[in-house]
């Protein structure tokens, strides 16, 4: 039987892993990484929920939560005080830079942990070069959260692992548990991954720090069960999924496939590091980072078949961390010229990807630009304007520094209690009235509003007895629709 003192530290172990502390200046870039993707990209429909569900009262979230995105009340919560000094992109956005750099610091003290600090740095690097981290890192919305939280914990398993003695380490872990719970609700798909390292020697206290970490996750899980219908647009996914998953982790095809390549290597390296005189770490260590990183996918996907269709890209942004991680290994095991192998691989995976990196620091970088689609409105006076969506509305308001046409459908200026849509009137036809041109702005491209029924404003619009004069489209889908409609 595998008793604690095959989990903690060989005795050999060198110095440096020992007294070591991780460079902080490894944060910085991290940080810095995830903030230069703020670029010009103007916010999309997701965060501006968050702006809307942090600009409410206290009551007002809770009452929000009653209906929908109850999983992100953590993080609404967290905003809401956030956003009280300020709305700005950039402000709005620096808390997932922040947690980007929390990110790359614990992962280089883990990869330290279980190699050297040189794999640990190499790991952070890589992480930081990933279109992913500059797109998630400059993203207002928890994903930058989870994946800082999910590093957290592995990091907090290692040490508690290492000294099982050590309550403090336990009560720790417990807490990075919590926080993994409570910054994104499918993060937890990374949770069994940790079973491996359950041995009788540590059941009691893991278990019991685990469990109560997974608190905050069964009290969310029942609150999302409760509001699935929010998802609903999620379509049925089958396995085929799995195959855009390197492009998921790290956001770019070319360099996903390249890294996943090299994490294989690296779970090797760990492997047979283990098993040396001088290799640090225990060998189950391995299989746990490799877990890591495939697990969460398998996992949502059983998810989407079983309970219902769950299966988005950004929710698995929390295995880039371990896709890092075992690049980093892979390079650090290098026989020599480490240094020289490290300069390469980020010089060469940053070549892989600079186009992906272009494309998340343009203004269109998170495929709903509203500034464009404000230039596109060229309004004369009693112009009239229509949303597709009701919480469109949100977007031009915060962006529109000129005079709009008339939102001749609003009836109230306060976003529904129970969403982020705002109040409309019905009549259509009657809001229209005396009226000679309206602009009707959708979510999705020039078909989906003109050739089918899936934008009912366009055919209320037209029964009105206007007719399309001018339609343009954003670009990259899902994009927005800017369509200017005449009288007859």
């Amino acid at each position: 039987m595998t008793t604690a003192a095959t989990l903690a530290p060989p005795a050999h172990r060198p110095t440096e892993r020992l007294r070591t502390s991780p460079p902080w200046w490894m944060a910085l870039v991290g940080a810095v990484a995830g903030f230069s993707g703020t670029g010009s990209a103007t916010l999309n429909g997701d965060e501006l929920a968050t702006i809307s569900a942090a600009s409410r009262s206290l009551s007002g979230m809770f009452e929000l939560a009653r209906h929908i995105d109850g999983h992100f009340l953590p993080y609404y919560l967290f905003m809401h005080f956030w956003a009280k000094a300020g709305t700005s992109e950039l402000w709005l956005r620096l808390p997932s830079a922040v947690a980007i750099g929390v990110a790359a610091w614990f992962l280089v003290d883990l990869g330290r942990r279980l190699h050297s600090t040189r794999a640990g740095v190499i790991a952070a690097g890589i992480f930081a070069i990933l279109p992913s981290v500059s797109y998630y890192g400059a993203f207002a919305r928890s994903y930058a959260f989870a994946a800082a939280a999910v590093v957290l914990s592995f990091w907090a398993l290692h040490r508690a692992v290492e000294r099982p003695g050590a309550v403090r380490r336990w009560v720790l872990y417990g807490v990075a548990v919590a926080l993994v719970c409570s910054t994104h609700l499918f993060a937890v798909l990374v949770l069994p991954a940790h079973l491996l390292l359950l041995r009788r020697a540590v059941a009691v206290r893991m278990l019991t720090a685990l469990a109560i970490g997974c608190v905050p996750a069964a009290v969310l899980g029942l609150i999302g069960y409760g509001e699935r219908h929010a998802i609903s647009w999620i379509p049925e996914r089958g396995p085929e999924v799995w195959l855009k998953f390197p492009k998921m982790a790290a956001g770019a095809t070319t360099l996903g496939v390249v890294l996943f390549a090299m994490a294989l290597a690296g779970a090797v390296v760990l492997w047979r590091a283990a098993g040396r005189s001088q290799g640090p770490g225990d060998k189950v260590w391995a299989p746990v980072l490799v877990c890591w990183l495939v697990l969460p996918p398998v996992l949502l996907l059983a998810v989407s078949v079983l309970v219902t269709p769950a299966y988005v890209d950004r929710y698995l942004f929390v295995t880039a961390p371990a896709l890092a991680l075992l690049a980093g290994l892979a390079v650090a095991g290098l026989p020599r010229f480490q240094v020289v192998a490290a300069v390469l691989v980020v010089t060469v995976g940053f070549g892989l990807a600079f186009s992906e990196h272009a494309e998340v620091r343009e203004e269109n970088g998170r495929f709903e630009n509203i500034p464009w689609a404000l230039r596109v409105i060229k309004a004369e006076p009693e112009d009239a304007i229509v949303y597709g969506q009701s919480h469109l509305r949100a977007g031009f308001e915060y962006y529109a520094d000129s005079l709009m046409p008339v939102d001749v459908l609003l009836a109230g200026s306060a976003p529904d209690p129970d969403g982020f849509g705002y109040p409309e009137g019905s009549d259509v036809s009657g809001a229209l009235e005396g009226r000679e041109r309206v602009w009707v702005v959708w979510r999705g491209t020039k078909q989906s509003g003109l050739e089918g029924d899936s934008i009912a404003r366009v055919g209320e619009v037209e029964k009105a007895g206007f007719e399309l004069s001018v339609a343009r489209h954003s670009g990259d889908l899902p994009g927005l629709t800017v369509a200017l409609f005449t009288r007859h």
